[in-house]
Protein backbone atom coordinates (compact mmCIF):
# COMPACT_ATOMS: atom_id res chain seq x y z
CA UNK A 1 0.00 0.00 0.00
CA UNK A 2 1.49 3.32 -1.05
CA UNK A 3 2.30 5.35 2.14
CA UNK A 4 0.76 8.59 3.02
CA UNK A 5 3.49 10.84 2.69
CA UNK A 6 4.05 9.46 -1.25
CA UNK A 7 0.32 10.53 -2.53
CA UNK A 8 0.84 14.30 -2.05
CA UNK A 9 4.54 13.82 -3.61
CA UNK A 10 2.88 12.05 -6.90
CA UNK A 11 0.11 14.51 -6.95
CA UNK A 12 2.52 17.05 -6.87
CA UNK A 13 4.46 15.69 -8.91
CA UNK A 14 1.29 15.21 -11.60
CA UNK A 15 0.41 19.16 -11.18
CA UNK A 16 3.84 20.03 -11.45
CA UNK A 17 4.43 18.25 -15.15
CA UNK A 18 1.16 20.25 -16.30
CA UNK A 19 2.98 23.24 -15.07
CA UNK A 20 5.75 22.54 -16.74
CA UNK A 21 4.23 22.47 -19.87
CA UNK A 22 2.30 25.86 -19.14
CA UNK A 23 5.47 27.33 -19.16
CA UNK A 24 7.13 25.94 -22.83
CA UNK A 25 3.83 26.90 -24.55
CA UNK A 26 3.93 30.38 -22.46
CA UNK A 27 7.67 31.44 -23.43
CA UNK A 28 8.46 29.26 -26.49
CA UNK A 29 7.29 31.58 -28.66
CA UNK A 30 9.21 34.49 -27.38
CA UNK A 31 12.20 32.57 -29.15
CA UNK A 32 10.83 31.00 -32.02
CA UNK A 33 8.88 34.13 -33.37
CA UNK A 34 11.52 34.16 -36.66
CA UNK A 35 10.50 30.88 -37.39
CA UNK A 36 6.57 31.60 -37.06
CA UNK A 37 6.46 34.57 -39.15
CA UNK A 38 8.51 33.12 -41.69
CA UNK A 39 6.09 30.46 -42.01
CA UNK A 40 2.91 32.09 -41.32
CA UNK A 41 3.54 35.21 -42.90
CA UNK A 42 5.71 34.58 -46.06
CA UNK A 43 4.21 38.21 -47.56
CA UNK A 44 5.23 40.80 -44.59
CA UNK A 45 8.21 38.67 -44.44
CA UNK A 46 9.72 39.47 -47.64
CA UNK A 47 8.56 43.30 -47.55
CA UNK A 48 10.46 43.36 -43.72
CA UNK A 49 11.30 40.70 -41.32
CA UNK A 50 11.30 43.08 -38.54
CA UNK A 51 7.61 43.95 -39.26
CA UNK A 52 6.52 40.33 -39.54
CA UNK A 53 7.84 39.51 -36.45
CA UNK A 54 6.52 42.24 -34.76
CA UNK A 55 3.21 40.71 -36.39
CA UNK A 56 4.28 37.44 -34.69
CA UNK A 57 4.26 38.84 -31.50
CA UNK A 58 0.60 38.96 -31.59
CA UNK A 59 0.90 35.51 -30.81
CA UNK A 60 2.29 36.27 -27.10
CA UNK A 61 -0.07 39.09 -26.63
CA UNK A 62 -3.09 36.80 -27.39
CA UNK A 63 -2.21 33.85 -24.95
CA UNK A 64 -1.76 36.61 -22.39
CA UNK A 65 -5.27 37.80 -22.86
CA UNK A 66 -6.74 34.50 -22.83
CA UNK A 67 -4.98 33.86 -18.91
CA UNK A 68 -6.52 37.45 -18.43
CA UNK A 69 -10.20 36.38 -19.33
CA UNK A 70 -9.67 32.83 -18.34
CA UNK A 71 -8.37 32.91 -14.98
CA UNK A 72 -11.49 34.17 -13.39
CA UNK A 73 -14.25 33.54 -15.32
CA UNK A 74 -13.35 29.53 -15.87
CA UNK A 75 -12.11 29.33 -12.26
CA UNK A 76 -15.63 30.73 -11.06
CA UNK A 77 -17.35 28.68 -12.89
CA UNK A 78 -16.53 25.19 -11.92
CA UNK A 79 -15.49 25.74 -8.04
CA UNK A 80 -19.06 23.69 -7.54
CA UNK A 81 -17.32 20.87 -8.95
CA UNK A 82 -14.96 18.19 -7.69
CA UNK A 83 -11.67 19.99 -7.89
CA UNK A 84 -9.54 16.67 -9.60
CA UNK A 85 -12.65 16.04 -11.94
CA UNK A 86 -11.59 19.86 -12.92
CA UNK A 87 -8.28 19.56 -12.92
CA UNK A 88 -8.11 16.56 -15.70
CA UNK A 89 -10.70 18.65 -17.90
CA UNK A 90 -8.30 21.52 -17.74
CA UNK A 91 -5.10 19.68 -18.27
CA UNK A 92 -6.85 18.12 -21.35
CA UNK A 93 -8.32 21.28 -22.61
CA UNK A 94 -4.47 22.90 -22.61
CA UNK A 95 -3.48 19.44 -24.55
CA UNK A 96 -6.47 20.21 -27.23
CA UNK A 97 -5.53 23.44 -27.51
CA UNK A 98 -1.88 23.24 -28.26
CA UNK A 99 -2.53 20.54 -30.47
CA UNK A 100 -4.73 22.98 -32.32
CA UNK A 101 -1.18 25.66 -32.64
CA UNK A 102 0.32 22.53 -33.76
CA UNK A 103 -1.88 21.29 -36.94
CA UNK A 104 -3.68 24.21 -37.43
CA UNK A 105 -2.01 25.83 -41.09
CA UNK A 106 -2.70 29.73 -41.16
CA UNK A 107 -1.29 32.63 -39.14
CA UNK A 108 -4.91 33.21 -38.09
CA UNK A 109 -5.97 30.55 -36.65
CA UNK A 110 -2.84 29.78 -34.96
CA UNK A 111 -3.72 33.41 -33.19
CA UNK A 112 -7.10 31.78 -32.30
CA UNK A 113 -5.41 29.15 -30.89
CA UNK A 114 -3.14 30.90 -29.13
CA UNK A 115 -6.28 32.73 -27.45
CA UNK A 116 -8.06 29.74 -26.84
CA UNK A 117 -5.02 27.65 -24.70
CA UNK A 118 -4.31 30.88 -22.59
CA UNK A 119 -7.76 30.03 -21.37
CA UNK A 120 -7.48 27.52 -18.95
CA UNK A 121 -4.13 28.55 -17.85
CA UNK A 122 -4.64 30.61 -14.94
CA UNK A 123 -7.80 28.19 -13.53
CA UNK A 124 -5.26 25.59 -14.07
CA UNK A 125 -2.28 27.23 -12.05
CA UNK A 126 -5.51 28.41 -9.28
CA UNK A 127 -7.18 25.41 -8.68
CA UNK A 128 -3.90 23.86 -8.92
CA UNK A 129 -2.71 25.89 -6.02
CA UNK A 130 -6.06 25.15 -3.80
CA UNK A 131 -5.23 21.00 -4.38
CA UNK A 132 -1.80 21.01 -3.85
CA UNK A 133 -2.08 23.20 -0.19
CA UNK A 134 -5.37 20.56 0.31
CA UNK A 135 -3.10 17.76 0.41
CA UNK A 136 0.19 19.45 1.97
CA UNK A 137 -2.28 20.02 5.00
CA UNK A 138 -1.72 23.12 7.67
CA UNK A 139 1.64 24.39 7.95
CA UNK A 140 2.42 23.32 4.48
CA UNK A 141 0.53 24.95 2.01
CA UNK A 142 2.51 27.79 0.64
CA UNK A 143 5.18 24.75 -0.14
CA UNK A 144 2.83 22.66 -2.12
CA UNK A 145 1.78 25.84 -4.25
CA UNK A 146 5.28 26.39 -4.58
CA UNK A 147 6.22 22.88 -5.50
CA UNK A 148 3.23 23.18 -8.31
CA UNK A 149 4.56 26.39 -9.44
CA UNK A 150 7.99 24.87 -9.81
CA UNK A 151 6.89 23.31 -13.28
CA UNK A 152 6.59 26.84 -14.13
CA UNK A 153 10.02 27.72 -13.58
CA UNK A 154 12.09 24.65 -14.76
CA UNK A 155 10.45 25.17 -17.77
CA UNK A 156 12.63 28.05 -18.74
CA UNK A 157 16.08 26.40 -17.70
CA UNK A 158 15.50 23.11 -19.13
CA UNK A 159 12.25 23.29 -21.66
CA UNK A 160 12.18 26.40 -23.24
CA UNK A 161 15.80 25.90 -24.19
CA UNK A 162 15.25 22.69 -25.46
CA UNK A 163 11.92 23.96 -27.45
CA UNK A 164 13.88 26.44 -28.83
CA UNK A 165 16.50 24.61 -30.16
CA UNK A 166 14.00 21.79 -31.38
CA UNK A 167 11.86 24.88 -33.28
CA UNK A 168 15.31 26.46 -34.93
CA UNK A 169 16.47 23.67 -35.97
CA UNK A 170 13.38 21.00 -37.13
CA UNK A 171 10.73 23.71 -37.48
CA UNK A 172 8.74 25.77 -35.00
CA UNK A 173 5.95 23.15 -34.76
CA UNK A 174 8.20 20.66 -33.51
CA UNK A 175 8.38 22.57 -30.44
CA UNK A 176 4.58 22.17 -30.13
CA UNK A 177 4.66 18.61 -30.44
CA UNK A 178 7.13 18.20 -27.46
CA UNK A 179 4.23 20.19 -25.42
CA UNK A 180 1.52 18.41 -26.41
CA UNK A 181 3.67 15.33 -25.34
CA UNK A 182 3.74 16.80 -21.87
CA UNK A 183 0.46 17.89 -21.65
CA UNK A 184 -1.18 14.54 -22.62
CA UNK A 185 1.62 12.85 -19.91
CA UNK A 186 0.58 15.52 -17.17
CA UNK A 187 -3.72 14.91 -17.64
CA UNK A 188 -2.91 11.05 -17.30
CA UNK A 189 -0.96 11.71 -14.82
CA UNK A 190 -3.51 13.83 -12.71
CA UNK A 191 -6.16 11.32 -13.51
CA UNK A 192 -3.99 9.18 -11.46
CA UNK A 193 -2.69 10.18 -8.51
CA UNK A 194 -4.71 13.89 -7.38
CA UNK A 195 -7.21 12.72 -4.71
CA UNK A 196 -10.75 12.72 -4.70
CA UNK A 197 -12.61 15.69 -3.16
CA UNK A 198 -16.64 15.97 -3.30
CA UNK A 199 -17.24 19.66 -4.68
CA UNK A 200 -19.22 22.52 -3.33
CA UNK A 201 -22.47 22.77 -4.93
CA UNK A 202 -23.25 25.91 -3.24
CA UNK A 203 -20.12 27.53 -4.92
CA UNK A 204 -22.05 29.35 -8.12
CA UNK A 205 -20.39 31.35 -10.70
CA UNK A 206 -22.16 34.79 -8.67
CA UNK A 207 -20.62 33.36 -5.47
CA UNK A 208 -17.08 33.48 -6.57
CA UNK A 209 -17.63 36.89 -7.97
CA UNK A 210 -18.36 38.02 -4.75
CA UNK A 211 -14.92 37.71 -4.02
CA UNK A 212 -14.48 41.53 -5.99
CA UNK A 213 -15.93 42.93 -3.07
CA UNK A 214 -12.87 42.35 -0.66
CA UNK A 215 -10.23 44.79 -0.73
CA UNK A 216 -7.42 43.17 0.60
CA UNK A 217 -8.13 40.91 -2.64
CA UNK A 218 -7.58 43.88 -4.76
CA UNK A 219 -4.65 44.83 -3.14
CA UNK A 220 -3.10 41.27 -3.34
CA UNK A 221 -3.82 41.86 -7.14
CA UNK A 222 -2.27 45.25 -7.25
CA UNK A 223 0.89 43.57 -5.57
CA UNK A 224 1.00 40.87 -8.37
CA UNK A 225 -0.31 43.39 -11.55
CA UNK A 226 2.38 46.28 -10.72
CA UNK A 227 5.45 44.19 -8.67
CA UNK A 228 5.54 41.68 -11.33
CA UNK A 229 5.64 43.75 -13.97
CA UNK A 230 9.09 45.01 -12.66
CA UNK A 231 10.45 41.79 -13.12
CA UNK A 232 9.18 41.46 -16.98
CA UNK A 233 10.65 44.94 -17.62
CA UNK A 234 13.92 42.98 -17.20
CA UNK A 235 12.84 39.76 -18.66
CA UNK A 236 11.63 40.82 -21.68
CA UNK A 237 14.30 43.10 -23.02
CA UNK A 238 17.55 40.76 -21.05
CA UNK A 239 19.06 39.87 -25.00
CA UNK A 240 19.95 43.75 -25.23
CA UNK A 241 20.90 44.62 -21.83
CA UNK A 242 23.19 41.60 -22.12
CA UNK A 243 24.40 42.52 -25.71
CA UNK A 244 24.13 46.49 -25.92
CA UNK A 245 24.42 47.94 -22.24
CA UNK A 246 26.73 45.13 -21.16
CA UNK A 247 28.75 45.02 -24.61
CA UNK A 248 28.38 41.03 -24.39
CA UNK A 249 28.76 38.55 -27.27
CA UNK A 250 25.44 37.59 -28.26
CA UNK A 251 26.14 33.57 -27.34
CA UNK A 252 26.26 34.88 -23.25
CA UNK A 253 22.46 35.36 -23.79
CA UNK A 254 21.16 31.91 -23.84
CA UNK A 255 23.46 31.31 -20.51
CA UNK A 256 22.20 34.22 -18.64
CA UNK A 257 18.92 33.39 -19.62
CA UNK A 258 19.67 29.88 -18.00
CA UNK A 259 20.95 31.61 -14.99
CA UNK A 260 17.59 33.49 -14.93
CA UNK A 261 15.74 30.29 -15.22
CA UNK A 262 17.99 29.28 -11.88
CA UNK A 263 16.87 31.85 -9.55
CA UNK A 264 13.32 31.60 -10.04
CA UNK A 265 13.14 28.39 -9.41
CA UNK A 266 15.62 28.85 -6.24
CA UNK A 267 13.49 31.93 -5.25
CA UNK A 268 9.92 29.88 -5.91
CA UNK A 269 11.01 26.81 -3.31
CA UNK A 270 12.45 29.46 -1.21
CA UNK A 271 9.63 31.88 -1.00
CA UNK A 272 7.35 28.87 -0.24
CA UNK A 273 9.47 27.94 2.41
CA UNK A 274 9.52 31.35 3.97
CA UNK A 275 5.44 32.00 3.53
CA UNK A 276 4.73 29.14 5.68
CA UNK A 277 7.03 30.49 8.60
CA UNK A 278 5.76 33.85 8.05
CA UNK A 279 3.42 34.76 5.33
CA UNK A 280 3.15 39.14 5.62
CA UNK A 281 6.48 39.54 6.76
CA UNK A 282 7.83 37.38 3.61
CA UNK A 283 5.64 38.79 1.88
CA UNK A 284 6.70 42.57 2.42
CA UNK A 285 10.80 41.57 3.09
CA UNK A 286 10.92 39.74 -0.64
CA UNK A 287 9.02 42.70 -2.04
CA UNK A 288 12.05 45.07 -0.34
CA UNK A 289 14.64 42.31 -1.82
CA UNK A 290 12.87 43.02 -5.03
CA UNK A 291 13.51 46.53 -5.55
CA UNK A 292 17.28 45.93 -4.17
CA UNK A 293 17.77 43.89 -6.86
CA UNK A 294 16.65 45.73 -9.09
CA UNK A 295 18.49 49.09 -8.08
CA UNK A 296 21.72 47.27 -8.11
CA UNK A 297 20.86 45.66 -11.58
CA UNK A 298 20.19 48.95 -12.93
CA UNK A 299 23.47 50.66 -11.18
CA UNK A 300 25.90 47.91 -11.87
CA UNK A 301 24.14 46.99 -15.74
CA UNK A 302 27.50 48.08 -17.29
CA UNK A 303 29.61 45.36 -16.58
CA UNK A 304 28.39 41.69 -17.56
CA UNK A 305 29.61 40.00 -14.26
CA UNK A 306 27.09 41.83 -12.42
CA UNK A 307 24.53 41.65 -15.15
CA UNK A 308 24.37 37.83 -14.10
CA UNK A 309 24.88 38.52 -10.81
CA UNK A 310 21.69 40.79 -10.60
CA UNK A 311 19.80 39.39 -13.27
CA UNK A 312 19.87 35.97 -10.63
CA UNK A 313 18.54 37.92 -8.17
CA UNK A 314 15.79 39.85 -9.22
CA UNK A 315 14.63 36.47 -11.01
CA UNK A 316 15.09 34.88 -7.08
CA UNK A 317 13.37 37.69 -5.55
CA UNK A 318 10.71 38.36 -8.18
CA UNK A 319 10.12 34.41 -7.99
CA UNK A 320 9.92 34.41 -4.23
CA UNK A 321 7.31 36.42 -4.02
CA UNK A 322 5.32 34.51 -6.11
CA UNK A 323 3.94 31.87 -3.83
CA UNK A 324 3.68 34.47 -1.48
CA UNK A 325 1.21 36.52 -3.26
CA UNK A 326 -0.89 33.20 -4.40
CA UNK A 327 -0.85 32.42 -0.36
CA UNK A 328 -2.10 35.37 0.67
CA UNK A 329 -4.96 35.38 -1.97
CA UNK A 330 -5.88 32.40 -0.98
CA UNK A 331 -5.91 33.47 2.91
CA UNK A 332 -7.94 36.79 2.34
CA UNK A 333 -10.53 35.28 -0.31
CA UNK A 334 -12.75 33.25 2.58
CA UNK A 335 -14.52 31.02 0.71
CA UNK A 336 -14.24 32.42 -2.87
CA UNK A 337 -11.05 30.45 -3.08
CA UNK A 338 -10.95 29.06 -6.94
CA UNK A 339 -11.35 32.70 -8.25
CA UNK A 340 -8.94 34.10 -5.75
CA UNK A 341 -6.18 31.83 -6.80
CA UNK A 342 -6.97 31.59 -10.54
CA UNK A 343 -6.76 35.99 -9.76
CA UNK A 344 -3.16 36.12 -9.09
CA UNK A 345 -2.47 34.20 -12.68
CA UNK A 346 -4.51 37.25 -14.19
CA UNK A 347 -2.54 39.69 -12.30
CA UNK A 348 0.85 37.93 -13.31
CA UNK A 349 0.34 38.23 -16.97
CA UNK A 350 -1.13 41.78 -16.43
CA UNK A 351 2.31 42.66 -14.74
CA UNK A 352 3.93 40.86 -18.36
CA UNK A 353 2.17 43.14 -20.57
CA UNK A 354 2.74 46.61 -18.14
CA UNK A 355 6.54 45.72 -17.63
CA UNK A 356 7.37 44.70 -21.46
CA UNK A 357 4.82 47.38 -22.51
CA UNK A 358 6.88 50.25 -20.27
CA UNK A 359 10.06 48.56 -20.84
CA UNK A 360 9.38 48.80 -24.78
CA UNK A 361 8.33 52.56 -24.24
CA UNK A 362 11.70 53.28 -22.34
CA UNK A 363 14.18 51.64 -25.40
CA UNK A 364 11.58 53.45 -27.75
CA UNK A 365 12.01 56.62 -26.37
CA UNK A 366 15.76 56.62 -26.89
CA UNK A 367 16.69 56.00 -23.31
CA UNK A 368 18.64 53.11 -23.97
CA UNK A 369 18.95 49.59 -23.33
CA UNK A 370 19.31 50.02 -19.34
CA UNK A 371 16.06 52.21 -19.10
CA UNK A 372 13.68 49.29 -18.75
CA UNK A 373 15.93 48.29 -15.53
CA UNK A 374 14.89 51.49 -14.02
CA UNK A 375 11.26 50.78 -15.22
CA UNK A 376 11.95 47.50 -13.47
CA UNK A 377 12.67 48.93 -10.35
CA UNK A 378 10.22 51.93 -10.06
CA UNK A 379 7.18 49.20 -10.76
CA UNK A 380 8.80 46.73 -7.80
CA UNK A 381 8.65 50.08 -5.23
CA UNK A 382 4.91 50.52 -6.24
CA UNK A 383 4.42 46.31 -5.42
CA UNK A 384 6.04 47.24 -2.58
CA UNK A 385 3.94 50.19 -1.29
CA UNK A 386 1.17 48.27 -1.82
CA UNK A 387 2.22 45.57 0.08
CA UNK A 388 3.04 47.86 2.49
CA UNK A 389 -0.54 49.73 2.60
CA UNK A 390 -1.98 46.29 2.44
CA UNK A 391 -0.74 45.44 5.32
CA UNK A 392 -1.67 48.20 7.17
CA UNK A 393 -4.97 48.59 6.56
CA UNK A 394 -5.41 45.18 7.66
CA UNK A 395 -4.00 46.30 10.54
CA UNK A 396 -5.91 49.15 11.24
CA UNK A 397 -9.13 47.20 10.73
CA UNK A 398 -7.81 44.39 13.28
CA UNK A 399 -7.33 46.86 15.73
CA UNK A 400 -10.95 48.80 15.29
CA UNK A 401 -12.83 45.60 15.36
CA UNK A 402 -13.35 44.46 19.23
CA UNK A 403 -12.43 41.00 20.17
CA UNK A 404 -14.28 38.06 19.88
CA UNK A 405 -16.34 39.55 16.58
Amino acid sequence: MTSAPARPRRALLALAIGSFAIGMTEFVVMGLLPEIARELLPTAWVASQEDAIAQAGWLITLYALGVVIGAPTIAASVAKYPRHRVMILLAGALTVCNALTLILPTFELVAASRLLAGLPHGAYFGIGALVAADVMGPGNRAKGVAFVLTGLTVANVVGVPLGTFLGQNLGWRWAFVMVVVIFAAATLAIALTVPHRPGEPSRTLRAELKVFRIPQVWFALGIGAIGFGGFFAVYTYVSPLVTEAAGAPAWLVPIVLVVLGLGMTAGNLVGGHLADVNLVRSMIGLLALLVVTQLLLALTAGWIVTVVVFVFAVAFASSAVSPTVQTRLMDVAGDNQSIAAALNHSAFNTGNAVGAALGGAVIAAGLGFTAPVWVGLLLALGGLVIGVASVTVERRSAARTPAGV
